[in-house]
């Protein structure tokens, strides 16, 4: 397969021109040359951005990324770093599961206001007390749901 245009890169890979041009000055993608103004890739750049966006879905960062990265194109992912991120992803889905039940239980609530709701300010409370003691951490709003 021949080289590929840098808008073509971009159509394929579903990202703008400019996000493969940052990508490049990141080193985590490298043109082959140029045609005219134009950089060109070799096709396997969109298999190596595939492996970007599936790391940025995860929520690692670009450097993250980087360091998964070797400059032969073939990933060299530290299995430990997975597991981190995949704990740290079961910890984020059960801190939305809260969030989630927590609205249903505000949309769903017979009290004529949701302050006269004594579920709902548990919530408020348990929401301000989480902002001072975790404001990165762990949701203690599931002990108040169900408290």
């Amino acid at each position: 397969m021949t080289d590929l245009d840098i808008a073509e890169v971009a159509q394929r890979a579903g990202v703008p021109a400019s996000t493969l041009r940052f990508y490049e000055e990141k080193g985590l993608i490298a043109s082959v040359g140029r045609r005219g103004l134009r950089r060109q890739y070799d096709p396997g750049v969109l298999e190596r951005l595939a492996l970007i966006a599936m790391g940025r879905t995860a929520g690692f960062s670009l450097d993250e990324i980087a360091h998964m990265l070797a400059p032969d194109g073939q990933p060299r992912i530290d299995r430990e770093m997975l597991a981190a991120k995949a704990d740290e992803l079961d910890r984020k889905i059960r801190e939305l599961a809260v969030l989630r039940d927590s609205l249903r239980h505000a949309a769903a609530c017979p009290a004529p206001s949701h302050m006269e709701c004594p579920t709902f300010r548990r919530l408020l409370k348990a929401a301000v007390s989480r902002k001072r003691a975790h404001p990165w951490g762990t949701s203690p709003y599931r002990q108040e749901l169900n408290g």
